[in-house]
């Protein structure tokens, strides 16, 4: 006999577990700055779907600063609890990373799972690690995300109130989880620091070539990889998805006849960049270090093209290379249209674009990956650049004027 509510086909059940039907929540503080929380809440919609989820519903209060107990207030929280029935979803993701105690609070206020854009971005990463380097560095993340948070993981002891049957066992095994993850991420940090002196002998090999270096970055899915394998032939995964890339790949590429670059794409960044991510991918993430110069590929068609690249730009600062110069690509021009509406259709409309750009005193290239357009001009530019560091070496390196245009 057939079981009922158990879809049939070709003979057999399926087992496939139904995805998450997620809820997604963004507070948006009244004296903001930076990102709209509509773009923010949108691409933490793109960020679940990119997890395997589907999306039940969403909502955004606009309160001064987050609550903090609850993240958002009792009033809001009360109505997201009221649409359950109604949208059936099993999953809460908020925009921000939530605090242990705000994470338990709503988990206990919801009877459902909670989780943060944190979380949801390691999950992401844990999926997308396919190389040893690339999980060890998503467990280091995940398991240092988890830490502060293992208390939770103890609290139906809590509601027991105490007394006789609940001295003891529950603080012991807390207290014994957190000594074997705290093991565990010890270990995890001497295999990445081989994994760091290991690049660090690569890079030096590689200087010996005598060639300059160049390094890709991004928000991720801007194009970088595309614009990798565009110049070099690389062959490198490039997807129209978040996190295609997690480990760095290295090609040479050639500028002119007898001139030669080495070129580093590198993993994608994104606004709220989790620190436990930039802390576990310090080691790949040196590599931007020893770049002579830095690619910044963003996705002009995006419609938060200048807050994500912002977001880049404060990410680099954090990892000490502000100062580094650097040079824009504004990729994916063939998806923009003329002043009269039509699509860009070729070089000579590029041309007339980057003539508009540089009337308005913009260093920034316009290229296409896709199409290739653009890429000889990159070319040229990367040799200028590298001729001015050469010049410049005894007084500092590059020029302001020379620097990309923007710092």
């Amino acid at each position: 006999m057939r079981r009922s509510g158990i879809p049939k086909r070709d003979g057999f059940h399926v087992t496939a577990p139904k995805p998450e039907r997620a809820y997604l929540v963004a507070v948006d503080p009244r004296r903001r700055s930076g990102w709209d929380a509509e773009e923010s809440l949108d691409e933490l919609a793109q960020l679940a779907e990119t997890a395997g989820a589907e999306i039940a519903g969403s909502a955004i209060q606009h309160i001064d600063t987050p609550n903090p107990k609850s993240y958002v207030g009792k009033g809001k929280l009360a109505e997201i609890v009221s649409e359950r029935d109604e949208l059936q979803y099993d999953t809460l993701i908020l925009d921000d990373e939530l605090s242990p105690s705000q994470q338990r609070h709503l988990e206990d206020a919801t009877g459902i799972k909670v989780i943060d854009r944190t979380a949801l971005i390691l999950d992401i990463f844990a999926r997308r690690a396919q190389t040893r380097e690339g999980r060890l560095q998503v467990e280091l993340a995940q398991l240092e995300y988890l830490l502060p948070r293992l208390a939770g993981q103890w609290s139906h002891l809590e509601r027991l109130g105490g007394g006789i049957g609940t001295r003891g066992p529950g603080e012991s095994q807390l207290e014994t989880d957190r000594r074997l993850i705290r093991g565990r991420i010890g270990r995890l940090k001497e295999q990445i620091e081989r994994v760091r002196r290991h690049r660090s002998l690569y890079r030096r090999n590689r200087a010996r070539q005598g060639l300059p270096t160049i390094a890709l970055v991004g928000y991720t899915n801007a194009g970088k990889s595309t614009i990798m394998n565009a110049l070099s032939g690389a062959g490198v995964q490039a997807e129209e998805r978040l996190f295609a890339t997690l480990d760095p790949v290295t090609r040479r590429v050639e500028l002119a006849p007898g001139r030669a670059v080495l070129l580093t794409d590198t993993v994608g960044f994104i606004q709220k960049l989790p620190t436990q991510l930039i802390a576990a991918f310090r080691a790949t993430l040196e590599e931007l270090d020893d770049a002579d110069l830095l690619l910044h590929v963003i996705d002009i068609t995006h419609p938060a093209a200048g807050q994500q690249r912002l977001s880049v730009q404060a990410t680099l600062a954090e990892l000490g290379l502000s100062t580094r110069p650097f040079l824009e690509l504004l990729n994916k021009v063939d998806l923009l249209t003329t002043p009269d509406g039509r699509p860009v259709s070729g070089l000579e409309e590029l041309r007339d674009l980057q003539e508009s750009l540089e009337r308005d005193r913009t260093e920034a290239l316009m290229v296409s990956g896709v199409r290739g357009w653009g890429l000889d001009a990159v070319r040229s530019r990367i040799g200028r650049l590298l001729d001015n560091a050469e010049a410049g070496a005894g007084s500092g390196g590059l020029p302001p004027d020379q620097n990309g245009g923007r710092a």
